[in-house]
């Protein structure tokens, strides 16, 4: 396996960033907390801080934002170390109850600002999503957010957005792997330079005894774990692996310093269909 911990302890190395279209600097890899509990996820975040990981991916819905902030503190690190990125469900669209919303984010943080909030659902048929963008604006310049995004919204979604407000998400967080390649929603994304975040990047764990992913691994001398997390690393996107396990999180994180071939990435291909894909028009909540 490439990359190795140095002797206290700690991975070397700063996890490298991808430049939002705001200008700020998103980690290309981060943890995942859902579905880890309050006390978990405080135990998970100070491992992961120890690691090297800035980036923490949590959401109201979650239910762990208090283990969130209590992690953040615990790791010792100053805040403006992280990027701590948040999300809103269904029932804070519509109106202005976002304010609401990311205020009580904030308040079981107890943190000042979040990194990036997100939508995280467009739920169409309740048609609030872009007059919850409107609001997302009035947090941002607020200053209880550095950036706004979504997450789970297809281009047609995205395309009614940015041309009904003033600002294009930083961010669209979707269900994308080498099972559900989503072509059609990172092109949208490079022409509008909307930075993609992977949600289960690992599929669950069904990628990671699949032949392809297995023999690609074993011909680099690394995981399956670590070929999946460098397909998302190397095509230019974030992803946020959820797990509590520090050898497990090192193991994530260490995936800068080998690359993929273009035959490695063609023999990915090769797997698109194998899950089934989320359908933002009607999943959500």
């Amino acid at each position: 396996m490439p990359g190795a911990e140095t002797d206290d302890g700690r991975a070397p190395g700063a996890i490298p960033t991808l430049r939002l279209n705001d200008g700020a600097r998103l980690p290309q890899i981060g943890l995942g907390t859902w579905p880890l509990d309050d006390d978990e996820v405080e135990e998970a975040i100070v491992a992961a801080a120890r690691l090297g990981y800035r980036h923490i991916d949590t959401g109201e819905p979650y239910g762990n934002e208090v283990g969130v902030g209590r992690g953040v503190r615990s790791s010792n690190l100053p805040r403006s170390e992280f990027f701590i990125s948040t999300k809103l469900d269904g029932k804070y669209q519509g109106g202005d109850r976002a304010i609401a919303g990311l205020e009580g984010s904030l308040e079981r943080m107890q943190l000042d600002y979040v990194d990036l909030v997100l939508i995280h659902w467009p739920l169409p048929l309740l048609g609030e999503y872009v007059s919850t963008w409107h609001t997302f604006e009035t947090l941002l310049a607020r200053g209880l957010t550095k950036s706004i995004g979504v997450s789970n919204f297809a281009p047609a979604h995205l395309a009614k957005l940015i041309a009904e407000s003033s600002i294009v998400p930083a961010v669209n967080q979707i269900q994308v792997s080498p099972h559900v390649p989503r072509a059609d929603y990172l092109a949208f994304h490079e022409q509008h330079g909307i930075a993609t975040i992977a949600w289960s990047p690992l599929g669950g764990g069904t990628l990671l005894t699949d032949p392809v992913i297995t023999k690609i691994a074993a011909e680099h001398d690394v995981s399956p774990a670590q070929v999946v997390l460098r397909w998302y690393v190397q095509q230019g996107m974030a992803a946020v692996p959820k797990t509590k396990n520090p050898a497990r999180m090192l193991e994530n994180r260490t995936v800068f310093d080998f690359q993929l071939t273009s035959h490695d990435m063609v023999a990915m291909k090769s797997l698109a269909g194998g899950a089934e894909a989320v359908d933002p028009e009607t999943d959500g909540h």
